[in-house]
């Protein structure tokens, strides 16, 4: 069932979920090699500095985070993550910064929703909600899963408020599309501006969310599932 644009969970599955063991052992399940153990991460990394996994608030001190997984404010009623942090690949973060850079001249900056998302969280949301044109298949794995997505708005800098868009963040309605048209002037142009300064620094618009953009080079990082816990060490 759907309320205000959110999928409704029985709370028997909430409390199961949230009891549930981590799910890294289902990536063999769903026919996916994912990058679980943290020493073959390091490994990979030491191949190719590109895959490595980057704070952005370390990288882009001046980003704001607004982490909705690691709360309860997201479709799935309960936080995905333990802590609160958002990284992304090297390669896409770089490009990422050039775009900060770029609104801080026009007095507006980013506020990051959702960047790397480990691969055991896509399973949680694909197992609850199979609709693939907002979740991805765990089949697939997601573009989160390789550093290479983020979902994000931009917000005023003199105020910190948000720009007005076509919907709020997660919002699963025909209204979340990347062309929907039918919206007033402001809505297009806050929304044209973020599609624009995003695919000149390297991002690809995902066509059924305003918010999400992947990386140009997605498909040459590999799908992870190592924690944050890991990655804060």
């Amino acid at each position: 069932m759907i309320l205000n644009n959110y999928f409704v969970l029985p709370a028997a599955f909430i409390i199961l979920t949230a009891c549930a063991p981590s799910q890294r052992s289902d990536a063999g399940r769903y026919g996916i090699k994912a990058v679980e153990n943290f020493r073959e991460y390091k490994k990979l990394v030491r191949a190719d500095s590109s895959d490595a996994l980057v704070s952005v608030s370390k990288f882009i001190p001046s980003v704001v985070l607004d982490l909705r997984y690691a709360t309860t404010n997201n479709f799935m009623k309960q936080a995905m993550y333990k802590t609160a942090q958002a990284y992304l690949s090297l390669a896409a973060i770089r490009s990422l910064k050039l775009v900060q850079e770029e609104l801080h001249k026009l007095g507006y900056g980013l506020k990051i929703y959702d960047a790397y998302r480990p691969y055991s969280v896509t399973v949680a949301f694909y197992e609850t909600v199979k609709d693939t044109g907002f979740v991805a298949s765990a089949y697939r794995g997601s573009r989160h899963n390789r550093g290479c997505a983020v979902d994000l708005t931009i917000v005023d800098l003199k105020t910190g408020s948000e720009l007005l868009m076509p919907t709020a963040f997660d919002d699963f309605s025909e209204k979340a599309a990347s062309d929907y048209p039918h919206l007033p002037p402001e809505m297009i142009k806050n929304r044209t501006l973020l599609q624009t300064v995003m695919t000149s620094n390297g991002f690809i618009i995902y066509a059924n969310e305003w918010w999400h953009f992947d990386y140009k080079g997605w498909k040459d990082h590999p799908i992870m599932d190592i924690s944050f816990r890991q990655l804060s060490k």
